[in-house]
């Protein structure tokens, strides 16, 4: 039997005018993508409606960490504690996710500068208060932890505005998340055949945030959320791509229906399975790699070795218009981070094209605007999800971009510390000695400093240098 089919309706279709054809075209099938899109754009807006409603009713607080003065501790303490961050990740369900707004809630760990003075801060959700002191205390006994005021309330959060200004940009990996960057243990250096020594790279950033002076602040923010293992797999996806792998094939539709049809079609599967063979090619050896195809498939490796996390980086200026300085802060942070580069594998670099608060040519002046009222609000709600796709870091990396300075390595005098280590008196004191302790009327300040007017001011500064390590502190510290 002969089949016909009728065209004629193509002849009567290509007859109607310019503007009928493509009306009636998009009648017929040209509506499909514009629905499409529109069903996309609602799923975004309706998710980020419902996210931003729940998130509302998390409680956020700031503890400020100050650890000793004599700390001896290396990065990889830190990364231990990130390692206990792991555990405030949680599944969401598909009704939690889009009809309650849950999402992972995130940390935030930051440095923060005002005026030259330095404190180290972890903004987490309240409900993980727990997790946050039981990490930091594990690895530093002999921390102290305050609950601070929101730092970011001292300054305007709308430009332009007369009293403030503000630079920066989110931070993000110059190649694909799954290549590491330079990690805290190649900064040590063979000082002899036994003795090592660690440069540590918070050195410079602590230099930069003790050179701002009055009007000046510089606000470091590192956004880490909990993730699963999941990630992972991409890792070994581009592994594959180095060993010029090709991923063996599951069974198609095709090739199974050919099988179904049973003895006449031999000779057509045994085609299609030599097609298939040729597929499942096993790529390169290690052998066959060169020195810098080995670097990048061992650093692959040594990154899913480590617990991971996705990641957000921001950093942000706020100066006094007479005395702001952004070539130095900003230009200054751009060298902190080049020193985590590491060749042929990954490295930090700012967002130029879309965060960095950056304008020319068409309409600059609106755009530049823009940019910074968006990053300051990505900054002070600790967005996850605004400005550019969360990367992927692991526990080792985490831990080199941001930790606490080693005592012995780094001079940072403006840097807020805890006092040293409170011990018992020791067995030799004077009996005396701890007679006049246990004596409600014996005063320890005024057997030291005197009992004159001029002698309790200086117990007053005396004090004050003890715990921040300059004689005067600025109203707005954020400290409690």
């Amino acid at each position: 039997m002969d089949i016909v089919i009728d065209i004629s309706f193509l002849n009567e279709f290509f007859a109607l005018p310019p503007g009928q054809m493509i009306w009636r075209l998009f009648v017929v099938v040209g509506w499909i993508p514009v629905a499409i899109l529109f069903l996309l754009a609602v799923r975004i807006i309706w998710l980020n409606y419902i996210r931003e409603r729940w998130g509302r009713s998390i409680n956020f607080i700031l503890l400020a960490i100050d650890i000793p003065r004599d700390n001896a501790q290396s990065p990889l303490a830190v990364e231990n504690m990130f390692t206990y961050f792991g555990g405030a990740h949680g599944s969401i369900s598909f009704y939690e996710k889009w009809f309650e707004g849950k999402y992972q809630l995130s940390f935030s760990f930051e440095i923060v500068s005002i005026e030259g003075y330095t404190q180290f801060i972890i903004r987490t959700p309240e409900q993980f208060r727990n997790i946050v002191e039981t990490a930091v205390y594990s690895q530093y006994p002999d921390a102290e932890i305050t609950q601070v005021d929101d730092y970011v309330n001292n300054v305007a959060h709308h430009f332009p505005n007369e009293e403030w200004d503000i630079s920066g940009a989110e931070f993000m990996m110059a190649r694909n998340t799954m290549y590491p960057i330079k990690c805290y243990g190649e900064f040590e250096h063979q000082m002899g055949p036994i003795e090592t020594t660690f440069r540590d790279p918070m050195a410079s950033l602590m230099d930069l945030c003790g050179s701002l002076g009055a009007g000046e602040q510089l606000w470091y923010q590192l956004i880490v959320i909990p993730i699963g293992f999941d990630w992972m797999v991409k890792a070994d996806e581009e592994v594959d791509k180095i060993l010029k792998r090709t991923a063996k094939t599951k069974d198609g539709l095709f090739k199974k229906l050919l099988v179904w049809i049973g003895e006449a079609s031999e000779a057509i599967y045994s085609i299609w399975g030599e097609v298939e063979e040729k597929k499942d090619d096993k790529g390169l050896s290690m052998m066959e790699l060169t020195p810098k195809q080995k670097k990048q498939v061992e650093g692959l490796h040594q990154k899913v070795s480590k617990l991971g996390f996705e990641f957000k980086i921001r950093v942000v200026y706020v100066a006094r218009p007479e005395v702001k300085n952004a070539t130095k802060a900003f230009s200054g942070f751009v060298g902190f981070m080049k020193q985590f580069a590491a060749l042929d594998l990954n490295n930090l670099k700012p967002d130029v094209d879309i965060t960095m608060i950056k304008a020319d040519y068409f309409m600059s002046s609106y755009r530049l605007k823009e940019k910074k009222n968006r990053l300051m609000s990505n900054y002070v709600a600790r967005s996850d999800w605004s400005g550019r796709l969360p990367g992927i870091m692991n526990i080792e990396e985490l831990a080199t971009i941001w930790h606490f300075p080693i005592g012995a390595v780094v001079k940072a005098p403006m840097v807020q510390m805890a006092p040293g280590r409170k011990a018992e008196a020791p067995s030799t004191l004077p009996l005396d000695m701890l007679t006049q302790e246990k004596d409600e009327n014996f005063d320890f300040e005024e057997e030291i400093f005197g009992t004159t007017e001029v002698q309790k001011e200086n117990n007053k500064e005396f004090k004050k240098e003890e715990q921040t390590g300059s004689e005067s502190v600025p109203d707005n510290l954020p400290f409690v």
